[in-house]
């Protein structure tokens, strides 16, 4: 399962999401990640989400992002929701057009089938409007 949090930047969604993980940790059997590109809430996450910094940018389209995730998900195979806050800011291309991109469809594609085959949950917020997404990306927007 792939959802997406959006909206204008400040509008709340990082503590949404944050939220979401310290819920998620209280009932789950395996382990959380959390992926974001500062340290800033580090902090309010409960120590057993496995937090995960990333520099901006620093990845360059959304087949290293996913790339990255296998990685994660290599590294323990009881991982049960990743949290990705920022998407924008943490693949360098999603940050230089409008979230109606194509690369954004195509790894929502490409999640749901990691989803699927890792049994993992994805939530990624992300910089912009409900509106603004492509009509196959709007009802996983939660």
């Amino acid at each position: 399962m792939v959802k997406f949090l959006t909206g204008a930047k400040g509008e709340g969604k990082s503590r949404k999401l944050i939220g979401l993980a310290n819920e998620n940790v209280k009932i789950t059997d395996g382990h959380l990640v959390f992926i974001t590109q500062s340290r800033r809430h580090m902090h309010d996450l409960h120590r057993d989400v496995r937090f995960v910094e990333t520099e901006k940018g620093l990845l360059a389209n959304y087949r290293e992002f996913i790339g990255f995730i296998l990685g994660i998900l290599s590294q323990n195979n009881d991982i049960t929701h990743i949290y990705v806050d920022g998407l924008n800011s943490i693949i360098h291309n999603l940050s230089e057009v409008d979230p109606a991109c194509e690369d954004l469809v195509k790894l929502k594609k490409r999640l749901d089938e990691l989803s699927e085959s890792e049994s993992v949950g994805f939530t990624l917020a992300i910089h912009g409007e409900k509106d603004s997404l492509p009509e196959e990306l709007k009802p996983a927007v939660i």
